[in-house]
């Protein structure tokens, strides 16, 4: 499905945008507008706050915009006027954003500003999606099409923007992912399973003028088969969800597959669909199920791909939580009857199933291309640093690609740069003069913490880019009182490690992140 759009339809977002640019509706004038404080309650779903600090503003077009949308507060006809001067109230029904209830106006969809930077740069759009839980009052409609939250954005920061030819978003929603690709990438096939993403998501791409991106309405790699693509991006319905009458299997988030096998289907897929040398990149759960650790079970779903893979968990919820977690987020309530009735299908679905946790993270998967392969599973629950995690998993991968073929004995003769992200930590007992623990720090990326020992300390401090691995370890044995050959062997294993892990660089290697700032 190509999505093409009606004239009319065309006119009406050109009217909108232009409405929108008016009123500055960006996140920067709305947290201006609210305050620090009342910006902060709405995040977490308190409208009081904000309700209240705007009726005493004199009403503008950026105020009745925040009301209408952010508040779900209606307004009355000429209040949408001032509003949607260009667009006008007509057109604004006619588009599906509007609608008139008992002579007032309420939102028929959520709008919202979007500023983000995604590794290519800063920017801002407006996004349209289904209205939310807060604005509705209750529980999620089956169809319900998402907007941008935590988890996309988590995606769109972890996508590498570098030059692509082919990317394909599969399973785009609202359209958010395919809409950051396009800003890297020469053309863009994104599909959905749902029409009425499809339609929210052509509705996004024109109000923001947005080409080069073709939608498709189909299930996961449907739409695509026998084409292959040298980037792929998902945020996959990956939520496991008991598959019995009366729990609710929203498309947005439930793949209609048991368990993790949504999921699993979307990994072992991504062999077919990559480029060599192709990148797939996408979110994911995963049961930690009859004894079997999560990690190792993707890492079972890749064995015998011939794909390189890095799988990094976030987070591990046990059955309770990841039940709560998703009950609530289809808008039912703690407390009450259905709520129970819920949870009780789910922790029955896990029990009958042998799963007592569910984890979440970040998969990476490569394609190769003659290198030695990259697969780690690892966790990470450090806070994330504050670079576009894209950026720094491009650094990581380059990185690795110079190094993984070199044997031991020649990545001695190689020179290392630390990364100017990193800082070392030094704890004292009072009265001590050397160290009880020293900790490597990493300001971006992951935000990783190593424990480190004298000699990799002061290996990371020498790396300046002059003196190779070898010659730093000679030196440190001579100063330690130990053998250099043996300092060295240890070094070359840590190197590795720090490489991948972005604190340090072979000499000559460009960082991707200072390359862009400077």
């Amino acid at each position: 499905m190509n999505g093409g759009v009606a004239p009319s339809t065309n006119d009406a977002l050109l009217a909108l945008r232009h409405d929108l640019e008016a009123a500055d509706y960006r996140v920067e004038r709305v947290d201006e507008l609210l305050g620090e404080e009342a910006t902060a309650a709405l995040e977490r779903g308190n409208r009081v706050p904000a309700r209240r600090g705007i009726l005493h503003r004199e009403p503008s077009p950026l105020s009745l915009l925040v009301r209408l949308f952010l508040l779900n507060e209606p307004l009355t006809t000429e209040e949408t006027t001032t509003a949607f001067p260009t667009l006008g109230l007509a057109a604004a029904r006619e588009l599906g954003l509007l609608d008139i209830e008992d002579g007032l106006v309420h939102a028929a969809l959520d709008l919202r500003p979007y500023s983000f930077d995604d590794g290519v740069g800063a920017g801002h759009w407006w996004l349209l999606s289904d209205l939310g839980e807060l604005a509705r009052g209750g529980a999620l409609p089956e169809d319900h099409v998402l907007g941008v939250g935590g988890a996309s954005m988590s995606l769109s920061s972890l996508m590498i923007p570098e030059r692509a030819r082919r990317v394909l978003d599969l399973g785009t929603g609202c359209g958010i992912q395919a809409m950051h690709a396009s800003r890297f990438a020469d053309a863009v096939v994104a599909t959905d399973i749902s029409e009425r993403a499809i339609r929210l998501a052509r509705l996004n791409l024109d109000l923001n003028g947005i080409e080069g991106v073709e939608l498709r309405l189909g299930d996961l790699f449907a739409p695509v088969q026998g084409e292959t693509f040298d980037r792929l991006v998902s945020n996959p319905p990956f939520v496991i969800t008991p598959r019995i009458e009366g729990v609710p299997s929203y498309e947005y988030r439930d793949g209609g597959l048991v368990g993790d096998a949504l999921v699993e289907s979307v990994v072992r897929g991504t062999a077919d669909i990559l480029e060599p040398g192709g990148i797939a990149q996408f979110l994911a759960n995963w049961e930690y199920r009859d004894g079997v650790d999560g990690l190792e079970r993707i890492e079972a779903w890749l064995e015998g791909s011939g794909l390189e893979y890095w799988i990094v968990e976030r987070e591990r919820q046990d059955a309770a939580e990841y039940a709560e977690t998703w009950i609530r987020d289809g808008g039912t309530r703690p407390g009450t009857e259905e709520f129970d009735r819920l949870a009780d299908a789910w922790l029955e679905d896990f029990e009958h199933r042998g799963v007592d946790a569910v984890g979440f993270g970040y998969v990476l998967v490569r394609k190769p291309i003659g290198q030695p392969l990259l697969r780690r599973a690892e966790r990470v629950v450090t806070p994330l640093g504050t670079t576009p995690l894209g950026l720094h998993l491009a650094d990581c991968l380059d990185a690795h690609d110079r190094i993984a073929g070199l044997p031991d004995a020649e990545l001695e003769a190689v020179a290392f740069t630390v990364a100017p992200d990193v800082t070392v930590e030094r704890h004292y007992w009072p009265g001590d003069e050397d160290p009880t623990a020293m900790i490597l720090r990493q300001g971006g990326g992951f935000g990783r913490q190593v424990v480190a020992g004298t000699a990799l300390t002061a290996f990371v401090g020498a790396s300046d880019g002059d003196l190779s691995l070898g010659a730093i370890a000679a030196a440190l044995g001579d100063l330690l009182g130990v053998d250099g050959a043996a300092v060295a062997a240890e070094l070359v294993v840590d190197a590795r490690e720090l490489v991948l892990g972005g604190f340090l660089l072979p000499a000559g290697a460009v960082r991707r992140v200072d390359a862009r700032t400077s």
